[in-house]
């Protein structure tokens, strides 16, 4: 199959290229529009049935109108001259809200963007009262816009409609302040909008200069950024249209993630035939390009396939998650994987045989054997000293690993922006005079199970016992549905929605009250922000024990079939755990003890495992690969191990350092520091510790036992242009006396 894919895109390049290049930009253009359609809003929405705050959220949808793809934005407005609010004032303020709440805010468009690509986010925002200031320092309005967050549009929306508000009360006599989900979103956007715009250059300014440094070369440069993007833009419209015809919704932060993890892979992919076809080129300066990208593609085809697979069968394990953001991106990025995989095997190739010789132009180093550089020194260092090498790898790792002591889980939603926005500052100042969860309050749901409707009577004692909760600021009166089957009962927490303190107070003290003063014939559930992260926390830690050894196992098992011997899974297995482990603990070490974070993020752990794991493993795949490749030659173990070593270790390096910046460009996106910053060092320690230190490391010691029961057996190679070797010292590497031609198996 491989071969199959590999052979007929280099016999018909041009035909390959063109399809892709029709079939990417079709799907990078429609993706922003389908992604829309298939992003949800409310994380409540990602929780089992059965838990009690995604009980609560069906109620306050079937029964209240609760909209989940609604988003609230609380608007502070108070005197300019900061006196009190008199009457009059708050006339004012009614008038001016509904003169804004009947008017239509039209989204900003592009200049340059399709009006047919782009969702058309325009809407009527609704306007109502909340509550006013005990001092009556400032009354605040609830503005209810649809769509998500995090989509740009409906950002623009927010903008323009900040805007018409903030000059209209200005004109009255007002000052406004303005804060939500929504727009502690938006001024954190705009305050790192210059930061992204660099990041994002200096990442394509550093693949390419990574490029140009390692080969010389303007084409190889350019093409696998260009390659990407196509395959990449491809895979995104791919997994949008699954969704839709899967009916899967996807949290509004994966197609961000995904577009990270497919440069990175994509680009990996493409440097590791890059490295090999240029090895090719130089040991056969007769073979005719398109033979050599075929041979070539065909032999690092079957690694690269199996390197993917291990990225999707670790991801597919999410599958069985019971927090749907997680069920959801595991599919999603499985998808996204395999496309990029078909890519690698066919749009890749095609470009190796259609440039040619010119791929690397106007380098000339495809004129002369390379000298011996760092890698060759490396693969002698370790195979010299396998021990010693092991041994400080493993200290490393360790010492990082002992930061996992004390580690907390951080269930915060927030970016973490303290006073730094606007936003945040507007929620300060309430805090001040009103209980802080005001804009975002805890609410009680309760149902009626027997004939008699809900009355407020009925519902008093319940009421009044969530007044005596040690914690609750303020107690809303009791709503009624039209019915009078429901009721809902808002509860003002004094601790901040995103805290520690106002998730333990909705999921002990509040729900202990509602157990036990639930009045007969009625059912009652807690929900709220608070209530909804208590219950992911359960549902991610019950899905951290499922995950983990599932993933392990289909891993395990790709590697035992990969390459069909039983202790070198177990050895590569072992070490990516090390790698897990330390660059878990070293996350924990920066953000929790040395910066005084809460805790790590507590999505953290398991995208980390997947993602170190996976991606890792493709490092260890690739070097381990040539290393059963190379010890399949005449010679010693160890001379086998170095060559293997000095061949693989520049594109393993230059793949790493590019995944890593390209992980490391997510430090720009609010509430992803920690992400970037682990996954950029997890994947820097799996290339250039575990892959080119610690396996080597090994295998140098255990020699052809490493394959074990199956051990490779050193075959010689007849015919024209057949290589020679001359056996080195023992304990010494050396590059072959002749390297004409690179076998096939």
């Amino acid at each position: 199959m491989i071969r199959a894919l590999t052979g007929y895109s280099t016999r018909h390049p041009w035909k390959v290229i063109a399809l892709w290049a029709v079939l990417g930009l079709a799907l990078i253009a429609l993706a922003p529009t389908l992604f829309a359609r298939v992003t949800q809003n409310q994380t409540g929405n990602f929780l089992p049935r059965s838990y009690d705050s995604a009980a609560a959220l069906r109620i306050a949808e079937e029964r209240f109108g609760v909209d989940p793809d609604t988003t609230t934005v609380t608007v502070l407005v108070g005197r300019a001259d900061g006196r009190p609010l008199g009457a009059a004032d708050q006339k004012r303020v009614e008038a001016e809200a509904a003169k804004l709440g009947g008017r239509r805010v039209v989204m900003p468009r592009e200049d340059d963007a399709p009006k047919f690509l782009v969702p058309d986010r325009s809407q009527t925002p609704r306007i109502a009262p909340a509550m006013t200031a005990p001092d009556r320092s400032f009354e605040l309005l609830s503005v209810e816009l649809n769509g998500n967050p995090s989509d740009t549009g409906v950002q623009g929306v927010y903008r323009a409609f900040r805007d018409a508000a903030r000059t209209q009360f200005a004109e009255a006599g007002m000052r406004t302040g303005f804060t939500g989900a929504l727009a502690e979103t938006v001024d954190t956007t705009d305050a790192n909008k210059t930061a992204t715009t660099v990041g994002g250059a200096l990442l394509t300014g550093l693949i390419v200069l990574l490029n140009v440094l390692v080969f010389r070369s303007v084409l190889a440069a350019i093409l696998p950024l260009l390659a990407v993007a196509v395959i990449g833009g491809a895979a995104a419209g791919a997994v949008a249209v699954a969704a839709m015809l899967t009916g899967l919704k996807l949290d509004a932060s994966t197609p961000g993630l995904i577009n990270v993890v497919l440069l990175g892979i994509g680009i990996d992919y493409l440097l590791f035939l890059l490295f090999r076809f240029r090895e090719q080129l130089r040991s056969q300066p007769e073979q005719l390009a398109r033979e050599a990208a075929a041979q070539v593609c065909a032999r690092v085809g079957t690694a690269i396939t199996s390197a993917a697979l291990t990225i999707v069968a670790a991801f597919a394990t999410l599958g069985v998650a019971t927090f749907g953001q997680f069920r959801s991106l595991g599919p999603a990025i499985a998808v996204a994987v395999l496309v990029m995989l078909f890519g690698s095997l066919t749009l890749m190739p095609a470009l190796l045989a259609a440039a040619g010789r010119k791929m690397f132009w106007p380098s000339r180093s495809l004129r002369r054997e390379p000298r011996e550089g760092q890698a060759a020194r490396l693969g002698a260092l370790v195979t010299r000293r396998p021990l010693l090498m092991l041994t400080a790898s493993v200290a490393l790792l360790a010492a990082l690993a002992a930061g996992l002591i004390g580690i907390r889980m951080d269930y915060g939603q927030g970016g973490g922006s303290g006073d730094r926005t606007a936003a945040a500052a507007t929620a300060a100042e309430i805090s001040r005079a009103l209980p802080a969860g005001v804009s975002d309050p805890t609410s009680v749901y309760v149902t009626a199970k027997d004939d008699g409707p809900l009355t407020t009577a009925r519902l008093d004692g319940l009421s009044r016992a969530l007044t005596q909760v040690k914690g609750v600021g303020q107690v809303a009166p009791t709503v009624l549905d039209k019915d009078h089957r429901a009721a809902r009962i808002d509860l003002y927490p004094t601790a901040d929605p995103q805290s520690r303190e106002a998730r333990d107070l909705a999921s002990g003290p509040i729900r202990d009250a509602v157990a036990r003063h639930t009045p007969a014939g009625t059912t009652a559930h807690v929900g709220g922000t608070p209530a909804i992260i208590a219950d992911i926390s359960t549902a991610v830690d019950h899905d951290l024990r499922i995950v983990f050894p599932v993933a392990a196992a289909l891993i395990g098992l790709i590697l035992l079939l990969l390459l069909r011997s039983l202790l070198a899974p177990a050895i590569l297995m072992i070490s990516v755990g090390l790698g897990f482990a330390a660059t878990l603990g070293a996350a924990t070490l920066l953000f929790q003890h040395a910066l005084g974070k809460p805790g790590v993020s507590f999505t953290l752990p398991l995208v980390l495992f997947l993602f170190v794991v996976a991606l890792g493993t493709d490092y260890n795949i690739l070097i381990t690969d040539r290393i059963r490749e190379e010890m399949r030659r005449p010679g010693p173990a160890r001379a086998a191990v170095a060559r293997a070593v000095r061949h693989t270790a520049p594109a393993v390096a230059t793949a790493g350092l590019v995944l890593a910046g390209s992980f490391a460009s997510l430090a720009t996106t609010p509430g992803r520091e920690q992400v970037a910053f682990a996954m950029a060092l997890g994947i820097m320690l799996s290339a250039l510790v575990l892959s080119l230190v610690l396996v080597p490391s090994l295998a140098a010691l255990l020699g052809r036992s490493l394959w074990w029961p199956v051990r490779p057996v050193p075959q010689g190679f007849k015919g024209r242009g057949a290589a020679t070797y001359a056996a080195p010292p023992r304990g010494r590497a050396q590059p072959p006396t002749t390297h004409t031609q690179q076998p096939t198996h």
